[in-house]
């Protein structure tokens, strides 16, 4: 077992977002498969205009996606097949996916026709748009597109992780901000005890074990955009967080990675690093 300083490494959160875009669910376990997380992004928002992913990461179009909460509506087990997810409008209404106007009333929440739909085998297109205020970013003001790997909703990775270290860098680059985890959207959460700064990014081409079985390739930083300044819930709206990030870390907040071995994980579960 790696340690750090004397140590244990240990998971202290486990998260799944079974909508893109939509406000997710925190778990104690999981199963981690080929395609990451059991149950993560299993939905997506289609524009039935464009074709496109619905995504917060264009706030200009899709400007309430954050008020929309999804969560399964029951456990989620590896050995199961995806159960129906209930989503919690802006609203306060609820809507199950096996609802026969579901689509009906998200088109209605988002002012857009939308369908709700699962991964295929077609790939699917996203946009985003790159916030005005942050000048250090190139083609500020501007709108682009990318795609989503094959049969997923996910924008690159397959599994994003970020440490509770990373929280605390960037609280202390910019104390005026809150920095909480939801800004950054992540499926697993690490504390490394006695270190300081970005940890993560020094796992890049590294592989984690988790717990019994698990084993994830890291493999690259985690480039931030936008969402992570969108209010959710009691957090506001905070252009500093990209802005600092941007001058800090050139951009980056957390890592992406790719599955060698699928498994289940737990909360309190231990972490090497190899």
């Amino acid at each position: 077992m790696k340690r750090n300083g004397g140590d244990v490494l240990k998971v202290v959160s486990l998260r799944r977002y079974p909508v893109k875009s939509m406000m997710g669910e925190e778990v104690n376990a999981c199963d981690i498969t080929e395609k990451g997380v059991y149950g993560d992004r299993s939905y997506g928002v289609i524009d039935l205009e464009t074709g496109k992913l619905a995504n917060a990461k264009n706030p200009k179009k899709w400007p309430n996606m954050f008020q929309h909460h999804a969560t399964f509506v029951r456990p989620v087990t590896v050995s199961e097949q995806i159960p129906p997810v209930q989503i919690t409008l802006p609203n306060g209404q609820v809507v199950r996916s096996d609802e026969e106007d579901v689509d009906e009333r998200l088109t209605e929440s988002f002012s857009r026709r939308v369908k709700l739909h699962s991964p295929s085998v077609e790939a699917v297109q996203f946009e985003g748009y790159v916030p005005e205020e942050v000048k250090e970013l190139p083609d500020r003001g501007t709108v682009f597109t990318r795609q989503s790997p094959n049969e997923t909703f996910f924008d690159i990775g397959m599994i994003h992780i970020i440490t509770t270290n990373t929280i605390d860098a960037l609280r202390k680059l910019t104390p005026t901000s809150r920095i909480e985890a939801r800004r950054f959207r992540p499926n697993i959460i690490i504390d490394v005890p006695n270190m300081e700064g970005f940890v993560e990014e020094t796992w890049v081409g590294k592989t984690i074990h988790i717990g019994e079985q698990v084993r994830l390739k890291i493999m690259q930083p985690t480039k931030r955009c936008v969402m992570t300044t969108l209010a959710q819930g009691d957090l506001p709206n905070d252009i500093n967080v990209l802005r600092t990030l941007v001058k800090e870390n050139d951009g980056h907040f957390g890592v992406y990675a790719e599955i060698e071995q699928t498994g289940k994980i737990h909360v309190n579960d231990e972490v090497t690093v190899l």
